[in-house]
């Protein structure tokens, strides 16, 4: 694992400070002076000055970096830019090189292969950055999922077509926003067996019910389907959750949720009772997977 701000320390501070004590020179300071403004020795302005710190050429050639090593350079050479506008100017700039695609977003994608999986523009270092929702989504329905492997029995409420549990992200708008168990979570000879990690896209039928449901005024983020049976209805209404049947004998099963939803938008239990090549189905709705899964725990 590679932290951005280690691509930040390795790569990019020995170049621009290296680059800004040349520029620095270069206008007449002595090593002391470059020191005193840079905040480091004298003999590292000499190894800065001797080539005897490494420089990361993508960093070096940026247009961006030369621009901002003169400007700075000129400013405290002369006395017209203080060192923490020095300092503002530079964190401005990495800031900008850290962004999805730029110099140093790039440096820690080839330190971290795995980030390039993420679509999209993000910063990691951003709180709301894509990758950090997509991650912590993904946490929240391993823990969901941990929770039904744990739960004894949990395998009885599997139905024959298999269970899911999906989360979603805040602003999902398509079962690419939604992540699940690839392959659904199955009933092996009584046991709750879980064929994979969860991914996001891989849940399409349960990750649609999902989004009707959202579609039509739930808030709902995440949803579990299990068996139905009118005893389970009973002991999930029994237990204060409101449930809501819908038709799912026609073909656009997420246009009926929808239509459940929209009269009911504080619905926790959407369930049909089957038809024609249908099997009847319960789906728990909830504010996270561990969420979902303990609505079913309380099932057993």
């Amino acid at each position: 694992m590679k932290f951005l701000e280690e691509v930040v320390v390795e790569a990019f501070l020995p170049t621009f400070r290296s680059l800004l004590a040349a520029d620095l020179r270069e206008r007449g300071l002595t090593q002391q002076e470059v020191a005193q403004l840079l905040g480091v020795s004298q003999s590292a302005v000499s190894k800065y000055a001797h080539g005897d710190v490494e420089v990361t050429d993508a960093v070096a050639e940026d247009d961006r970096v030369r621009e901002t090593v003169e400007r700075v350079g000129e400013g405290l050479a002369s006395g017209d830019m203080s060192q923490v506008q020095a300092l503002v100017e530079a964190e401005v700039l990495i800031r900008r090189l850290s962004a999805r695609g730029d110099v140093v977003a790039a440096l820690h994608e080839d330190a971290m292969p795995a980030l390039a999986d993420y679509d999209g523009d993000f910063r990691v270092h951003d709180p709301e950055s894509e990758v950090r929702v997509r991650e912590r989504v993904l946490s929240s329905v391993r823990r969901g999922v941990r929770v039904l492997e744990h739960a004894s029995g949990f395998a009885t409420l599997i139905p024959a077509v298999g269970s899911n549990l999906v989360e979603c992200t805040p602003d999902a708008d398509g079962v690419e926003d939604v992540a699940g168990v690839p392959g659904r979570i199955l009933d092996v000879m009584g046991r709750t067996e879980v064929p994979a990690d969860p991914e996001f896209g891989v849940s399409v039928h349960v990750a649609s019910i999902l989004l009707a449901a959202r579609d039509a005024g739930s808030d709902a983020r995440a949803c579990l389907n299990v068996r139905y049976g009118e005893d389970v209805v009973a002991a999930l209404a029994d237990a204060g959750y409101e449930a809501v049947e819908f038709d799912a004998a026609g073909e656009d099963s997420a246009a009926a949720v929808a239509a459940a939803v929209a009269d009911s938008p504080s619905v926790d239990v959407l369930y049909q009772t089957g038809g024609y090549g249908v099997e009847p189905i319960v789906y728990l709705l909830a504010d996270s997977a561990p969420a979902a899964a303990s609505m079913a725990r309380e099932l057993l």
